[in-house]
């Protein structure tokens, strides 16, 4: 791994992508613990164009293991260093031929373990008893965010679409976007590899047009301490 261009893409564009993360015995592994999970608690949603698990890794304690490999604590450790702790997991999957989209948004909202008024801390969400808000600007631009593909990823089925600088402009609204100025890029990721990200990147994904999965599991990365009385939902430490 080239570790300094991956450093130079996080802050200059935002996202960088490495493949071969995993192998795809590893990748065959954590999709068959997937597929055994109940799909009807209160935290997953299923419909024809979206299957999700929200706080994935609460939800599935076995692919732990299976994620968090040897080579995968060294890629956090060589780019981010050891003072990082998990604070949000996702998985998405994205089946053949959906119509589900994302508009262009940045990641402005963390997942805690309460409401609490928090000088600084607001607007607030709640969803399935699940807490969100949006964190002071300096939370956001130092956490960061690894998505793992587990099949192969481009424009056809859905590939992240990110506009690359975007992290740097602060909290930046889809409907002031200049595109005079602004270049969209999709991010192919290959099975077993992963793009990272900073939350404040601008991003968005199309409709499937293809026949192929897009399953990836979303992994945020913070190393703030909240203030009194507030707490990371899901907040997990790489061992």
């Amino acid at each position: 791994m080239d570790k300094q261009l991956h450093l130079n893409n996080i802050a200059d564009s935002g996202f960088t992508i490495i493949g071969n993360v995993f192998n795809w015995a590893e990748v065959n592994a954590i999709i068959a613990e997937i597929e055994k999970a109940d799909t009807t608690n209160p935290t997953f949603r299923k419909t024809d164009d979206l299957f999700a698990i929200r706080q994935f890794l609460k939800e599935l304690p076995e692919v732990t293991p299976l994620i968090f490999t040897d080579r995968f604590k060294q890629l956090v450790n060589e780019l981010f260093g050891d003072e990082y702790f998990i604070v949000k997991s996702i998985y998405f999957d994205k089946p053949e031929k959906s119509n589900w989209f994302v508009a262009w948004h940045q990641d402005l909202t963390i997942s805690v373990d309460k409401r609490t008024d928090t000088p600084g801390f607001g607007p607030w969400t709640v969803k399935h008893n699940q807490f969100a808000v949006q964190p002071p600007l300096n939370i956001l631009e130092e956490n960061f965010t690894i998505r793992i593909h587990l099949d192969d990823t481009d424009e056809t089925n859905g590939a992240l679409k990110a506009i690359p600088g975007s992290h740097t402009k602060g909290i930046y609204r889809p409907e002031t976007i200049d595109w005079s100025i602004e270049k969209e890029v999709t991010c192919t990721v290959p099975k077993g590899g992963v793009i990272i990200m900073r939350p404040l990147l601008l991003h968005a994904s199309n409709r499937s047009t293809g026949s192929s999965k897009r399953r990836v599991m979303h992994i945020e990365f913070g190393r703030s301490e909240l203030p009194e009385l507030l707490e990371w939902a899901e907040k997990m430490y790489l061992v």
